[in-house]
């Protein structure tokens, strides 16, 4: 072996080359190993640069030509992508090439990134190829010394071993970090020959094991039968993590008997597909409706809109347009109807975008607030709105249940008010209604009774009317108040009608405050 030598023709190794000999498996199972692939020695055997300079001795300084049988190429970056097979030309470094066309998709796609983190789908068959190719030296070699003293039974995995290897050079084509981010890059290998062979393999392997189990209590053939329709219908609905699950349950004996050891070569590369995409931001304050023909959210019956425009509709264009997202969901802490104005210090609210190019800065989002603001039919208004974290969402619908609400109604009663009227209003406090599902909302909500609670009500006489008054109250999130009013048929007792023993319409409502904590 006098290529391994000391530098410069030293009669002697080096003590480092001698601690990574020592660390390696002999020369003839290196040669061994070699036909199965260099990616996955190189995995085992977590190199040290000394042990790096010994493996390229034993392989030769070689480039494998074919896909390494154990990752299927991807360690060695070669891929189908779209109609085109990447492989890194000959002297070029294929990291750099690899990173290089990951780089230009995200920057023509037009993401503005301040860091990035990687996800890696591989299929579920590298983890039986790995499992594969250690039966098989544990089975050619256990009873050498080496195999009991240097040979790991794991080793780093593939998509480890990937990510390790591109991240460095992504950070420096990318100008920004690798680690925890909100913004993702993923790469999502697949292929299909190898993976519709594991199903099969992993489908007569599975039979065997229930052979085995349950040949005391059925005939063999009927049996068979069975296990052959059971695992057609398993080969149809499988998910990766149920292949993973299977192929761990696999015995030895039995995964030998049913896999191909070592895996075999592989001609075709993996398909990669890649997605870019950042994890969803939300934006969130406070809005304000002041009219009564704009519904919450886009409301269409039989292809006709209902209303002239939604607040869901002008927040959502508004915000996508300056993030430069794919999509956007409205949330809000509870609703109000279309006839409804929200006054007051307005409803909380959240927009949730999906994959968005840009995070607004601080003084996007004032400019954004200014626009709505300004619109020229200025159906809505929005306060206090900012860029928050993702916990917003759970606190806002934690606080809505607990949430109170006050209002105003304007209330037609079927005789004059009366002093008494009014003192049986205005001393009202905590008290608890029951309302059966409302008849007008009976066609989306389950048909059950509720308990809410008037937490307070005050009566205001209008000028000029014997009949009309404006009712204001405090309520128990998720009462429903025109119900309240008028009763529904009795379905909402007591009620307004009941509690002053006459007939009472409800003509105007408005919500003057939703009190809760969020984007104060």
């Amino acid at each position: 072996m006098e290529g391994l030598k000391g530098d410069r023709g030293s009669s002697s190794p080096s003590s480092a080359r001698v601690d990574a000999l020592e660390s390696l498996p002999p020369p003839h199972v290196i040669h061994d190993l070699l036909s199965v692939g260099q990616r996955y020695i190189r995995r085992k055997w977590s190199f040290s640069p000394g042990a790096q300079e010994l493996f390229i001795f034993f392989s030769g300084n070689r480039t494998p030509q074919d896909n390494c049988c154990v990752c299927l190429g991807i360690l060695q970056l070669t891929f189908n992508h779209g109609k085109e097979c990447f492989r890194s030309p000959g002297g070029g470094n294929p990291i750099d090439d690899f990173t290089v066309m990951l780089s230009e998709q995200i920057k023509k796609e037009g993401h503005q990134i301040g860091g990035f983190c990687l996800e890696i789908s591989i299929p579920p068959v590298i983890l039986a190829n790995e499992r594969a190719i250690w039966l098989y030296m544990k089975n050619k070699y256990e009873s050498e010394d080496w195999f009991r003293e240097k040979c790991p039974m794991d080793c780093i995995s593939v998509k480890d071993a990937l990510k390790i290897s591109i991240s460095g050079s992504l950070e420096k084509n990318l100008g920004v970090k690798f680690g925890m981010d909100s913004f993702r890059i993923r790469l999502i290998y697949a292929h299909f020959k190898t993976s519709v062979d594991l199903q099969t393999s992993l489908a007569k392997a599975q039979g065997t094991n229930r052979k085995k189990k349950e040949m005391v209590r059925h005939d063999a053939e009927e049996y068979n039968k069975d296990v052959k329709k059971e695992c057609i219908l398993q080969e149809k609905n499988e998910s990766d993590t149920a292949i993973r699950r299977a192929l761990n349950d696999l015995q030895d004996d039995v995964f030998c008997e049913h896999f191909i050891l070592p895996p075999e070569k592989v001609k075709e590369s993996c398909v990669l597909s890649t997605q870019y995409y950042r994890m969803p931001i939300y934006i969130g304050g406070r809005y304000l409706k002041f009219s009564r023909k704009v519904s919450q959210t886009r409301w269409i019956i039989d292809d006709e809109r209902m209303g002239e425009a939604s607040v869901e509709e002008i927040l959502g264009s508004n915000i996508l347009l300056v993030c430069k997202g794919d999509s956007y969901k409205f949330h809000a802490a509870g609703r109000e109807d279309i006839d409804v104005r929200m006054l007051g210090s307005g409803r909380p609210f959240l927009v949730e975008v999906s994959n968005a190019r840009s995070v607004p800065s601080s003084n996007d989002i004032c400019e954004m607030a200014e626009k709505i603001n300004a619109s020229e039919n200025r159906y809505i208004k929005v306060r206090n709105l900012k860029l928050i974290g993702s916990e917003a969402w759970s606190l806002m619908h934690e606080g809505e249940a607990e949430k109170q609400k006050q209002y105003a109604a304007v209330v037609w009663i079927s005789r004059p008010l009366t002093e008494e009227d009014e003192r049986k209003i205005n001393s009202t406090e905590n008290m608890e209604i029951t309302q059966r599902t409302p008849i007008r909302v009976l066609h989306r909500r389950s048909p059950m009774d509720r308990k809410r609670m008037i937490h307070w009500m005050t009566a205001e006489k209008i000028a000029g009317s014997s009949q009309y008054f404006l009712l204001h109250l405090c309520t128990q999130a998720g009462t429903y108040i025109k119900e309240f009013v008028h009763g529904d048929f009795g379905r909402t007792h007591p009620n307004i009608g009941s509690i002053l023993g006459c007939r009472a319409e409800i003509l105007q409502l408005d919500v003057t405050d939703v009190k809760m904590d969020c984007f104060d």
